[in-house]
């Protein structure tokens, strides 16, 4: 079956056995990312979720290395059983570019399943900086190139792309330090190693209610409804947009009634206002909606980001 005819597939209403159990009693969602990092705690709640439906117990376990290409690759090349599923940040996105000595390609070796939230990044500064506002920073910024750093999850990571993308846009020139991972990053800023850092709202949102980093910004075009104070770096940087976003895929030979019913049961979760509540607390959007809009997101993702690293020069570590 050709891929756009399966995604189509997947897409169309399951018919939902739930008195059938899941063929694997512990099946895997592998995090291709360090432990800590934002996708872990919605992760966690679809394992839950998923587990209760299915009558399986869904095991996270987190297998970081080449921006998320080891993790996911090793999703592409395990058994089409159900017993292996990858979530995965818009840095999927990345790997094909950055990461092209895997020779792996998302598109070509994984079934979609769905998105399962978009998640605005928020460019943060410590609390004791001296920049107060998006203004000032770049302000500064453009007074002297290169003294300035930004943080990210490591190179490859959305929040890198976030931070390259702004200093593009915004014709400045800033250096990123890249960690293993947003905590330590965060750490960073803390500490005043670092001036400034981009991070997903699922983990500086609380950290800034919180008093411990102060936002200047966020990724997405508007202004996000939680944080109405908090402009949008669109505002500053006209066409600066970052969204990030989350995803489960399985691997590309899963039979197509196995993934019609994961397809089925997430979209379900749709309605579960547990789920929905626990994301909006990190101003995530749930998503949910099927292959479709994921396959799409993805392709589109590969062009909008490969232009950019080619662009700036942006190298793997």
């Amino acid at each position: 079956m050709r891929r756009r005819s399966l995604i189509a597939a997947l897409a169309a209403p399951a018919v939902l056995h739930a008195q059938e159990p899941w063929p694997v009693r512990q099946p895997r969602i592998i995090i291709p990312f360090a432990a800590g990092g934002p996708q872990d705690p919605p992760a966690r709640i679809i394992a839950e979720k998923l587990g209760q439906r299915l009558g399986a117990t869904f095991i996270v376990e987190n297998r970081p290395g080449a921006g998320g290409g080891l993790g996911a690759q090793q999703v592409a090349n395990a058994a089409p059983d159900g017993g292996t599923l990858l979530f995965i940040s818009s840095s999927i996105a990345i790997i094909p570019t950055l990461q092209a000595a895997l020779r792996f390609d998302p598109v070509r070796d994984l079934a979609p399943l769905s998105l399962i939230c978009d998640v605005p990044a928020a460019l943060v500064v410590r609390t004791d900086s001296p920049f107060r506002t998006l203004a000032e920073l770049l302000a500064a910024a453009r007074a002297a190139p290169d003294r300035y750093t930004y943080a990210s999850g490591g190179v490859g990571s959305a929040n890198h792309l976030a931070g390259a993308l702004f200093a593009a846009l915004a014709g400045i020139e800033l250096t990123h330090v890249p960690y293993r991972g947003i905590a330590p990053a965060m750490t960073a800023i803390y500490a005043g190693e670092i001036d400034l850092a981009f991070g997903s709202t699922l983990e500086v949102l609380a950290h800034a209610q919180q008093g411990r980093v102060r936002m200047l910004g966020t990724s997405l075009p508007e202004r996000l409804p939680e944080t109405p104070d908090i402009p949008a770096i669109a505002e500053q940087v006209p066409g600066y947009a970052a969204p990030n976003w989350f995803s489960m895929f399985a691997p590309k030979n899963l039979p197509q009634a196995l993934a019609a019913r994961l397809v089925g049961e997430l979209a379900a979760l749709r309605e579960d206002a547990d789920l929905r509540a626990r994301l909006a607390v990190g101003a995530a959007q749930l998503r949910l909606d099927g292959p479709v809009p994921l396959a799409a997101r993805l392709a589109d993702d590969v062009v909008k980001w490969r232009g950019l690293i080619e662009r700036v020069g942006i190298r793997a570590e």
